[in-house]
C-alpha cells in the first residue's frame, strides 16, 4: 500500500513540475486586437537564457492572458519591460503577424 501511495505522489509531483515549465517549450498565440496575431514563443525566450519566472510574477500574472492596451506599448509594462527598443526590439511586425 505504501508503494502505491508513493507512486501516486511521485506521479503528481512530476505532473506539477511539467505544468510549471509548460510555456518554455511551446508557442502561444494571442488575438492581437486586429493588428495581427501575436505569437509568444517560449522556446525562443528560453534559448536566450530566460526562465518562466523571469517574466511571470516579476512582470505578468502567471495566467495565460496578455491583456495589453495600445497605451501599454509606450510604457515599461508587460512585454515592453524588456521590448523597449533598447534592451530588445520593439518592432510591431516582429510580434504582430497577419496569419
Amino acid at each position: 500500500m505504501r508503494n502505491v501511495l508513493a507512486g501516486v505522489i511521485a506521479l503528481a509531483l512530476g505532473a506539477l513540475g511539467s505544468v510549471v515549465f509548460a510555456t518554455s517549450d511551446k508557442a502561444l498565440l494571442y488575438g492581437g486586437a486586429g493588428q495581427g496575431r501575436v505569437i509568444f514563443d517560449g522556446r525562443l525566450h528560453a534559448s536566450k537564457g530566460l526562465v518562466c519566472k523571469d517574466c511571470h510574477s516579476a512582470i505578468f500574472d502567471t495566467k495565460k492572458k496578455a491583456l495589453m492596451t495600445m497605451d501599454d506599448h509606450s510604457k515599461a509594462v508587460a512585454c515592453f519591460a524588456c521590448h523597449d527598443g533598447t534592451k530588445v526590439f520593439n518592432d510591431c511586425e516582429k510580434c504582430h503577424r497577419k496569419l
